[in-house]
């Protein structure tokens, strides 16, 4: 049989009304502190340093998980803002999708000053995105190149139709040789039928990743000699999870 402590005891003469008050209380308090142990923390220049390709990618997963899971960080934007202005210490830097419904920050659940940012309509490369990924890499202490692609791309679907418009055109032909590898290994898929699009999404996202090894010797170094990890992934807009591709 359980003892009655002094506690138990004043708490029993308690009005009913009151003990539920202080319960509420007490639950809001514990919420308060478990909420304020789990806040979210841009990196700072120790952390980077420290942060592994590997880890980095692990982190990126976990923030997608919770992402899709519903259970994104909760952030105070002006506490963020005001701690990153002065300086900022990313740990990956991420090319992806124009696309609207692309965000980095929001389908990884990071905050300011947590990632490089490189937006195009494809993910497709150039020497400008080559140069912003050296500095984003190389003076600036990033650990992981991320090239995300995702599902119903508008610019694969592009590539796949051969549409021409302006400049555009251009940034189509990028995606070319993806096409031209689906074709090869699935000669009887039309290029309207998801299934050869989801495969030149994939091709793309890996021919990319080539490029980025084969066009700037500054970061094929850093990727050798595995102070930066290089991988690839695809976003699917229907559940919003990122699948990292297997090299």
């Amino acid at each position: 049989m359980l003892s009655t402590t002094p506690t138990m005891k004043f708490f029993s003469t308690i009005p009913r009304t009151t003990q539920l008050l202080l319960g509420l209380a007490s639950g809001m308090l514990a919420s308060l502190i478990a909420a304020r142990a789990s806040e979210p923390a841009s990196p700072d220049q120790v952390a980077q340093a420290a942060a592994s390709p590997k880890e980095i990618q692990a982190h990126l997963s976990a923030g997608n998980a919770r992402y899709v899971a519903g259970k994104s960080l909760s952030r105070d934007w002006a506490a963020e803002r005001a701690k990153t202005a002065k300086a900022q210490y990313p740990v990956a830097v991420v090319l992806s999708c124009i696309d609207s419904r692309v965000s980095s920050e929001v389908i990884f659940d990071q905050g300011f000053g947590e990632l490089f940012n490189a937006r195009v309509a494809g993910n497709v490369i150039d020497d400008d995105l080559l140069g912003s990924m050296e500095f984003a890499c190389k003076p600036a202490g990033a650990k992981l190149i991320a090239v995300v692609g995702h599902s119903h791309c508008g610019a694969v679907k592009g590539a796949c139709n051969g549409v021409e418009l302006g400049h555009l055109t251009g940034l189509l032909a990028k995606i070319q040789p993806a096409v031209a590898q689906t074709r090869a290994k699935e000669p009887s898929l039309l290029p309207n039928d998801e299934k050869f699009i989801a495969s030149v999404a994939e091709l793309n996202v890996r021919h990319t990743m080539a490029q980025i090894r084969e066009r700037s010797p500054v970061l094929r170094d850093l990727i050798d000699s595995g102070q930066v990890g290089l991988i690839g992934g695809i976003y699917d807009l229907d559940s919003g999870r990122v699948t990292f591709l297997q090299n």
